[in-house]
């Protein structure tokens, strides 16, 4: 990379920002990325459930929802739940989540849209550089228990084929044939074929070295303690050894998950993200009758809001779940239980003696749309937010917010690639 470049800092080394800065570093600027741990991908990047789901574009911000939580908050296991204890923190994201209840519908349409858009770029950048991140493009199939599920499912859909994506309900006999290893009775379903999965980890992991080969400078260990800008300088403060250090920018880019909030407070911008929980346990599959007793094709039960993923042989991924319990990454035995119970209910021929738990924290905005796009000052740039889609939104953003940075720090080139993206600055 020229000397002569303009230097961007990524914030983030998950998958928002690995991507971002794959992005920036292919239009040509001088990328360093900075990540507190010791590789890329070690939080919200590390264990999630492994879907590519333009099918579960559906945001939250339905009067359901508000209501599932309120009954469910005294029951430990409930798919969605809400700590009591308040927080002003907590009480402004849910008063603007409830804001945003009348546009559900165009929301969801546009996610679903981006969603379909992001696939060309992740799948081509996978292809380009040689990442193996066992993929499969098996589909997606939604389960519903009762009619209720089914009917708003098909609400769902006519959203979702607006944003793009055909999807088509199935009878339970169909959903037999479609995942022969699926046990229970059901209502029905809906399939997406276009739908896929991997690993998130490995795909991340892959892109940051991928990015290396582009010229970006990867710095791990290296926990951000403040950012600052002129709005022609950026400033990035490390803690290093014992000491501290800062480092000079043209520009920086934030995506640093749930702590994206505190970071773009001291750059003077309103990014309200709050952490919710989700856990996921990766079910290891060590003799043939639990591999072939595994579903390989991707599954979402509307009831208990989880998802699977089979990632390679011997591996099974199950995840959900939503808990707002504030900067608390503890895994909990009474939220994991019912990932094992489903299981064991649903695909009983599995071996669950080993099951490895993991909880990361969703960086999810009031309205679930990511925050893409420029801050404030005119060279802080955001890509960050994406809740419960930042595995299938990534790579779409990052190229959206590449082109925004392409465009205000240079700005005298055309850049043809993400111009019909819309910015979201919510």
């Amino acid at each position: 990379m020229k000397s002569s470049a303009t230097s961007i800092a990524v914030i983030g080394g998950g998958i928002t920002g690995v991507t971002t800065a794959y992005a920036l570093a292919k239009r040509g600027f001088a990328v360093t990325l900075f990540e507190k741990n010791r590789y890329a991908a070690m939080e919200t990047s590390f264990a999630n459930g492994g879907q590519l789901s333009a099918s579960n574009a559906e945001v939250w911000n339905h009067w359901s929802t508000i209501l599932k939580g309120m009954k469910w908050m005294l029951k430990s296991d409930a798919p969605l739940l809400v700590n009591p204890k308040p927080s002003w923190h907590k009480l402004s994201w849910f008063l603007e989540f409830i804001s945003n209840i009348p546009h559900y519908e165009r929301n969801t349409v546009e996610s679903a849209r981006l969603a379909i858009a992001a696939r060309q770029h992740l799948f081509a950048w996978a292809q380009d550089e040689g990442v193996d991140f066992d993929l499969k493009k098996e589909g997606i199939l939604h389960i519903y228990r009762d009619k209720k599920g089914f009917d708003h499912a098909g609400e769902v859909s006519k959203m979702l084929a607006q944003g793009g994506l055909p999807r088509r309900a199935v009878t339970p006999s169909e959903m037999k044939t479609i995942e022969p290893t699926l046990a229970g009775t059901y209502y029905g379903g809906y399939f997406t074929e276009s739908d896929s999965t991997g690993d998130i980890h490995k795909f991340t992991t892959g892109m940051a070295i991928a990015a290396e080969r582009l010229g970006v400078k990867c710095l791990y260990g290296q926990d951000v303690l403040s950012l600052h800008s002129d709005g022609s300088k950026a400033e990035v403060t490390v803690a290093e050894s014992d000491a501290h250090v800062t480092h000079q920018f043209d520009g920086l880019v934030v995506c640093a998950g749930v702590q994206s909030r505190s970071l773009a407070a001291q750059l003077g911008d309103r990014v309200n993200i709050y952490p919710v929980k989700g856990y996921s346990i990766t079910v290891n599959l060590p003799d043939a009758q639990s591999q072939s007793s595994a579903p390989i094709v991707s599954l979402l039960d509307d009831e208990t809001k989880l998802v699977t993923s089979r990632l390679g042989v011997d591996r099974f991924r199950v995840a959900g779940t939503a808990e707002f319990n504030g900067y608390n990454k503890d895994i909990r035995a009474d939220r994991i239980r019912p990932l094992i119970e489903w299981v064991n209910q649903c695909f009983p021929g599995i071996n669950t003696r080993q099951v490895v738990p993991w909880a990361g924290l969703r960086p999810m905005m009031p309205n679930m749309m990511p925050r893409v796009g420029r801050g404030k000052l005119a060279n802080v740039f955001y890509n960050t937010g994406h809740g419960h889609l930042g595995w299938t939104l990534s790579a779409v953003t990052a190229d959206m917010v590449g082109g925004v940075v392409h465009n205000a720090m240079k700005p005298s080139v055309l850049v043809t690639s993400g111009k019909h993206m819309p910015v979201f600055q919510a």
